[in-house]
């Protein structure tokens, strides 16, 4: 494979349950095709390794996606196309990700709150309800909307290969990838 496309990062932001990551994937998927080199940081698997020792508190939030932008910068200064895919609640830190990382683009998974509950297969928002879970955005915990992503993707409206294409799309009018 031949590397000559910019590296750049795609910095899903949502909801859990909003579609990030199947979004995320799909698009992994396709600018592999397109000869990318493609790494994707997803919270499930970040969570395993990189960031095991951290809870959901603020402070241990920040941490994660601090951590994460770090890894996300060194990996796109040197040509990769990052796919990340984090609640990462806060404004402050999706900026510092901003500040820092080459390339970033936001990409807000919008959805309203009743079309993740109903797709949360693993009963999260039930157990945040009930106060099993502490410190769950959107129940117990605030999620501060993007105030100007570069991509919006209303994916409690639209197919996932709606969505899929709209994020392509984009890419290649910003110059990162080739069209179509």
């Amino acid at each position: 494979m031949c590397q000559d496309h910019p590296g750049f990062t795609l910095w899903f932001t949502g909801l859990p349950c909003s579609g990030k990551s199947a979004v995320a994937d799909r698009v992994a998927a396709a600018l592999k095709e397109k000869g990318h080199y493609v790494e994707r940081l997803d919270g499930d698997i970040v969570r395993q390794d990189l960031t095991r020792d951290l809870g959901f508190s603020k402070k241990d939030r920040d941490e994660n996606i601090r951590r994460v932008t770090f890894v996300a910068k060194l990996l796109s200064r040197n040509g990769v196309a990052v796919l990340t895919s984090f609640i990462s609640p806060y404004r402050e830190m999706r900026d510092r990700a901003r500040r820092e990382v080459t390339n970033f683009i936001e990409v807000y998974a919008r959805c309203s709150l009743d079309v993740c509950i109903k797709r949360d297969v693993k009963g999260m928002y039930e157990k945040a309800r009930r106060g099993e879970i502490k410190e769950f955005t959107g129940i117990s915990d605030p999620y501060e909307e993007p105030l100007n992503p570069e991509i919006v993707l209303d994916t409690d409206k639209e197919t996932l290969e709606d969505s899929v294409r709209r994020v392509l799309d984009r890419l290649a009018q910003l110059g990162l990838t080739s069209q179509g």
